[in-house]
């Protein structure tokens, strides 16, 4: 395998600017990660210590396996929305090790809203159990749920992907035979009672944990009776009496050793497949990315100079380096495991869709896992290109990527615009995993663009000579649309991607999905390699 050779000059000026640009987007990015870290805020958390009740990563942090490492997943859910009073959407999703098995946890955050459920949170917590049924993840709940956000019911309860269908996803994971695990340390009330009722295996804190279709308000409402809530649905009652639960745990630490005793039981071996070689470190650091990547996504940079800092020991076999330029594909491994990696260089042409079908093909047969490295204006557009067939060579890329059995990982690591984010394994082509960097932008075209296009669209409609003022207010509020929704936290805010990472947290965060793909049995059946 060849080793790419580096051309970066890290004294010169270029590279310095890009450096101090980049961590300027870093130090943003950290100072939202330590927001939502803190939850509800001071006075709550304070509240719910008070309550000798852990915070939901505290919880988190017992459970999993010592020094091991969790891939939190949209941490920025929901940020900037509500006034920024719903952190990371109110619940804590992520895979970690677990008495040596990986599991997705899903954890509630009651110091949010009481854990209750917005749109976002239902997002996330299916986003979650998603990526556990492909995966074939163990799911623990970790419960504290005050059930649906009434005044956002309209946007939780009644339509197909809302709070029922993670109810829904839960049954089919279960009878597909993926453990489901709860342990409850709160309250869960209507909704929130049947994550609990409806898993595996259930264990409830004596004295804080209840379960109840309806609270004692409701119960009083609609049958005139009169409970206390432990009475109602305590851990006690239920351990003892409904049978609801399984276990009863004195205090939260019993709890959750309890839950890491049933999956040291679960008696799941998780074989791994395909070649998996010895981690060698990239041989060039991998923070040298921040003086790499440019301010503007119009500037260009060789994007095997990011793939030299990510790949093991910088080896990338190129495939058809003389062809199809501004797509760069190659095989290399990735903290040991195989991979195969698909990065923009510029515009798609049809060469380089073509080449992309191509090498989509051999991957497939091979059981190679694909990375796409998006950074994409979108296919080439103009008479040449149209007469020159790209309708028709860019469905052979999307319709090679779409249909791939191999895993299939996105990271956007500049823009992702039109076609090109299809093309190159957007959200809507259900990658396993997709994290995006502080830098990206995700729109169908660049407020440039979309300016550009509204504007001449409303002068060819004006049978009069265009009225200036007009014109230049389309071309302002066009410009700050697309700029506010182009931006990578309004992306992340609404689950478009899982997760901003830092560049330098790439290797370690794809070897972990690379991890869990190993894990999972090779595709079979035909796999035919057409030369397009």
């Amino acid at each position: 395998m060849s080793t790419i050779l580096s051309r970066i000059d890290r004294q010169s000026d270029a590279f310095r600017n890009n450096e101090a640009h980049y961590d300027a987007l870093l130090a943003e990015l950290r100072e939202r990660h330590a927001h939502v870290l803190a939850g509800g805020g001071e006075r709550l958390v304070e509240r719910h210590h008070a309550r000798n009740k852990m915070l939901a990563r505290e919880r988190i942090d017992l459970l999993l396996d010592p020094l091991s490492p969790f891939l939190e997943l949209s941490p920025l859910a929901a940020w900037g929305m509500y006034g920024n009073a719903v952190p990371s959407a109110g619940v804590i999703t992520g895979i970690g090790l677990i008495a040596g098995t990986p599991c997705m946890l899903i954890a509630n955050d009651a110091t949010v809203k009481g854990g209750s459920f917005f749109a976002e949170t239902v997002k996330k917590h299916v986003r979650a159990q998603d990526i556990a049924g492909h995966h074939r993840l163990p799911v623990i709940y970790l419960v504290d749920c005050g059930g649906a956000y009434l005044p956002e019911q309209d946007r939780v309860f009644p339509d197909k992907d809302h709070f029922g269908n993670t109810f829904y996803r839960q049954c089919q994971m279960s009878a597909a035979g993926i453990p489901q695990i709860a342990a409850v340390f709160g309250g869960c009330t209507a909704g929130g009672a049947y994550i609990p009722a409806l898993a595996d295996e259930v264990v409830m804190v004596r004295g804080q944990a209840r379960i109840h279709l309806g609270g004692p308000q409701i119960v009083k409402a609609a049958i005139n009776e009169i409970v206390d809530g432990e009475t109602l649905g305590g851990a006690e009652m239920h351990t003892r009496v409904s049978g609801v639960s399984d276990y009863l745990a004195e205090n939260e630490a019993q709890a959750l050793q309890r839950v890491r005793d049933i999956i040291a039981n679960l008696n799941r071996p998780r074989p791994l497949s395909g070649a998996v070689r010895e981690v060698v470190p990239p041989r060039y650091d991998i923070g040298e990315l921040r003086g790499i990547l440019p301010p503007g996504l119009k500037e260009s940079y060789d994007v095997r100079e990011v793939i030299a800092r990510l790949v093991d020991d910088s080896g990338f076999q190129e495939f058809k380096p003389e062809f199809g330029s501004t797509l760069v594909c190659g095989t290399a491994y990735w903290c040991g495991y195989p991979v195969g990696i698909l990065a923009n260089n510029g515009v798609l042409f049809s060469e380089s869709a073509t080449k992309g079908a191509h090498f989509i093909e051999l991957c497939n047969q091979r059981n190679i896992p694909l990375l796409f490295l998006q950074n994409i204006t979108g296919f080439m557009v103009g008479t040449e290109a149209e007469r020159g067939g790209i309708a028709r060579h860019s469905a052979k890329l999307v319709y090679a990527m779409a249909t791939a059995r191999v895993p299939r990982l996105t990271v956007i690591i500049g823009g992702s615009f039109g076609a090109g984010n299809y093309g190159m394994c957007g959200r809507g082509f259900d990658p396993r995993f997709l994290f995006a960097w502080p830098n990206s932008r995700i729109a169908t075209m660049s407020a440039d663009v979309a300016a550009t296009v509204l504007t001449d669209l409303r002068r060819s409609s004006l049978k009069a000579a265009a009225d200036e003022a007009e014109i230049a207010e389309i071309d302002r509020v066009t410009r700050e649309q697309f700029t506010t929704q182009s931006d990578p936290y309004y992306a992340t805010a609404r689950l478009w991607d899982d997760g901003l990472i830092e560049p330098s947290e790439t290797r370690e965060v794809i070897g972990l999905c690379l991890a869990l793909a190993a894990a999972e049995a090779p595709a079979t059946g035909p796999s035919p390699v057409f030369r397009m």
